[in-house]
């Protein structure tokens, strides 16, 4: 298995739009699941559909949620401190 090191930065800007996109497609799909609950669809297919759509928006809400402790670590970590004034 190949290990690619990756810095923060790098993490946080591959991380954020995969969030986003997950989040959006999940949020889609919930509503897709609530259309077939309202087409009088069986309720095992509707289910299904919704339990899969709330995974697809809970896996997008975590990998934003990552992405933004990457952005910190980041910002502690690979940002150079600003110089102190009067020195």
């Amino acid at each position: 298995m190949l290990i690619i090191p990756m810095t923060h930065k790098k993490k946080w800007l591959t991380l954020a739009p995969a969030g986003l996109l997950l989040i959006g497609a999940g949020a889609s799909l919930v509503d897709w699941a609530g259309s077939l609950k309202t087409q009088g669809q069986p309720t095992g297919r509707w289910v299904l559909a919704g339990t899969g759509a709330l995974v697809v928006l809970n896996a997008g809400v975590s990998l934003f949620g990552q992405s933004i402790i990457e952005r910190v670590l980041h910002e502690l970590r690979e940002t150079p401190a600003p110089e102190a004034a009067g020195n």
